[in-house]
């Protein structure tokens, strides 16, 4: 094998930050051709500027908690609780927090990051922030990260089955069940949801751009799936969820990742690159 091959086989992850800085440039274009606030173009740029600024300044984070995963995953699991019960609520959903000027939603932030972790993480603690994740889904309703949470758990579990993630998968699933039966009648906001189908109604370009920057989303699972088969069940988590998320943004009013308006999507798939990073194992 070539020096180059090698060394793109042990070190894949540096396509995480450009396929998040390509799919980001993406979607700024779309907001400018589409004559969004210009806020939401300095918003969607600053989010990912904090989300690389983060990782970065925190670089030895993943490290840190490989002797604890699965207790990081319950302390995400309850802080989805927690937004469940304190977050804000608009049309009977209590999905988002405010910080500031703006509202994130935390299950898009820390979800995929969770399952991600999950992927090296096995036993109880680790199953168990997984059902508590899927209680706070299914009170906040979220269905399109309910529905995420079943895709990364499913792939986890075909994986590598055990009772736990079993035991995960049954709860999950559960969980996304009842989001279904619940009402979910928030309407679709402009540049945040429908934008795969809104932004060809703008230019044939633009809706190129914004079905360009899903593609580069799922990227690095597909990469990291066969070029790192040590982490391949956290990279096929980090692949389930976000092809998951993006199937609900284009099914229903739930938003577009990344290429949409929104700091909550951004910030949340430049975590779950850091979660991938190649050392949670190390």
């Amino acid at each position: 094998m070539a020096p180059a091959d090698t060394a793109f086989a042990r070190h894949p992850q540096w396509i995480g930050p450009a396929c998040a800085v390509g799919a980001t440039g993406l979607g700024l274009a779309y907001l400018a051709a589409a004559g969004a606030p210009v806020r939401y173009v300095f918003v969607n740029a600053g989010a990912l500027l904090v989300g690389l600024t983060i990782v970065a300044a925190g670089a030895r984070w993943p490290r840190a908690i490989a002797p604890r995963p699965g207790l990081a995953i319950l302390a995400i699991g309850a802080a989805l609780l927690a937004a469940a019960f304190f977050g804000h609520t608009l049309e009977g959903a209590t999905r988002w927090v405010r910080v500031g000027p703006l509202s994130l939603q935390p299950s898009l932030v820390l979800l995929p990051m969770m399952c991600v972790m999950a992927g090296r993480a096995h036993g109880v603690l680790a199953a168990s922030g997984l059902i508590v994740a899927a209680i706070a889904l299914a009170l906040q309703p979220d269905r399109a990260m309910a529905g995420a949470l079943v895709a990364g758990v499913a792939v986890l579990t075909l994986e590598r089955p055990d009772r736990w993630r079993v035991a995960a998968l049954a709860a999950a699933a559960v969980g996304f069940a009842v989001t279904l039966a619940r009402p979910d009648i928030l309407p679709a906001q402009p540049f945040v949801e429908q934008v795969f189908f809104s932004a060809s109604q703008v230019h044939v370009l633009a809706g190129l751009a914004v079905w360009s920057g899903a593609v580069l989303l799922v990227i690095p699972a597909v990469v990291g799936a066969v070029a790192r088969p040590d982490c391949r069940e956290a990279y096929l988590a980090f692949g389930g969820v976000w092809l998951a998320v993006i199937a609900a943004s284009a099914l229903g009013n739930y938003p577009t990742p990344v290429v949409g308006y929104g700091a909550s999507s951004i910030l949340g798939y430049v975590l779950s690159l850091a979660a991938l990073g190649g050392r949670l194992d190390r």
